[in-house]
Formats: C-alpha cells, structure tokens, sequence
C-alpha cells in the first residue's frame, strides 16, 4: 500500500557560503534512503537563499502530487530565517494544500517526520 508521495524542502549545503557542505550532503542520502526502505516517493527541493528559492519551491509544490511536505531544519531554525520560514509554510498551505506539513530534526530523519503524517 502505497503511503503517498513526499516532497522534502531544505537549503542546498553546497550553495551555502563559508562551510563544508560534505556532512550534510551525506545526511541528506542517508534519509532519502530511510525513504526507500519505507517504500515512501520522495522528492527533495533544495534551494540557495540568494536565487528565486520561493519560485523553485512553488514549482517543487506543483510539480507532483504531495501527501506530506517536510520543511528542514535548515529553513526553521535559524533565527535570521524566520521570515522565510513564514513563506515557506504559506507556500505549501497555497499550492499543497492537501499536503501534510512536517518538521525533521535532521536530514536523516525527514523520513519518520513524514510518517508521522502519512496513513
């Protein structure tokens, strides 16, 4: 049985500037792995702060077919980001509305962020 399709949004960690974007790379495998042996579809939308990030997530939202979205750390964390954090959740309530919304902890664990949501 098919638990529905995931779309998971984060900041691509080679697009940030002043850091080692390797770590995160590798968590982010590592949970789309989690996905698959789930048997959970999962999309990722991994955007740079300084390019058109919200049309790039609209453009994710509307692509597919959501049962969840996930929105990492990365976005909802830091303080500086609160603003787009915002915008963010607001895209996904406009354009998957049907979609579930979830929080991971970690890159690893977008997966069971999800299945916290999907039935």
């Amino acid at each position: 049985m098919a638990l529905g399709r995931v779309l998971v949004i984060g900041l691509d960690p080679a697009r940030i500037p002043g850091w080692d974007p390797e770590p995160v790379e590798a968590a982010i495998i590592r949970g789309q792995t989690r996905f698959g042996e789930y048997g959970i579809e999962a999309d990722l939308c991994l955007v740079a702060l300084d390019e058109n990030a919200e049309g790039a997530i609209v453009e994710a939202l509307t692509d597919k077919d959501y049962a969840c979205v996930v929105i990492g750390g990365g976005i909802r964390k830091p303080e500086p980001l609160l603003e787009f954090f915002e915008k963010v959740v607001n895209l996904v309530r406009q354009h998957a509305p049907g979609a579930a919304i979830a929080f991971n902890t970690s890159p690893e664990d977008s997966a069971d962020a999800a299945r916290r949501w999907l039935r």
